[in-house]
């Protein structure tokens, strides 16, 4: 499942892997399931897609300086990715990153496997990542400084979109839209 958005966007979404009854099915991420009911609806909220909703590939999406991937490319079983997984698909994520460096300021993950896969390429990337490593948890933020003349990157963290996370309020669409407010911010969005 390839990324969605613009290669020059500001800002980047990282999730999991694609769902598969959702963008395994469609052919583009986030797209028809309720994860991407819950985050495109938020997107739209704080003025990064052109419409809150997102069923089919020619539905008319579009984001706004924001880019949309994730560390696992295909669908994996049980909806659990594995290290391997991750591994085995980083070429990928680390093809988005290189293409986006110049123009991309923040990033926000989508859950702890998200946060765990993304630091180490971006390191590679030439983005610091201060020691002890930052720890993921919503609404976390941390500066990384750049090694490269394009700039520092903003990070955030925010529990993932899925539904045991949305249906038990664990995280709520008001928690979600201030993290994109926040990291559209700094992206310059």
């Amino acid at each position: 499942m390839p990324g969605l958005g613009p290669a020059d966007a500001r800002l980047l979404i990282v999730g999991l892997a694609p769902a598969a009854h959702g963008g395994n099915r469609t052919g583009r991420i986030f797209t028809g399931d309720r994860s991407g009911d819950v985050l495109y609806a938020a997107m739209h909220a704080v003025g990064l897609t052109n419409q809150p909703t997102a069923v089919h590939r020619g539905d008319g999406l579009r984001l706004i300086g924001t880019r949309i991937t994730a560390p696992v490319k295909c669908a994996p079983p049980e909806n659990k990715p594995t290290p391997a997984e991750r591994d085995e698909c980083r070429p990928w994520l680390d093809a988005e990153i290189e293409l986006q460096r110049p123009s991309l300021r923040a990033v926000v993950v989508l859950g702890g496997f998200g946060w765990q896969a993304l630091l180490p390429v971006l390191a590679d990337h030439g983005w610091t990542i201060p020691r002890p490593r930052p720890r993921f948890g919503h609404g976390a933020h941390v500066e990384l400084a750049s090694v490269r003349p394009a700039g520092s990157l903003h990070l955030f963290g925010s529990y993932h979109v899925s539904q045991q996370n949305t249906f038990t309020g664990k995280l709520t669409p008001a928690m979600l839209e201030e993290v994109l407010a926040t990291a559209a911010r700094a992206a310059g969005l």
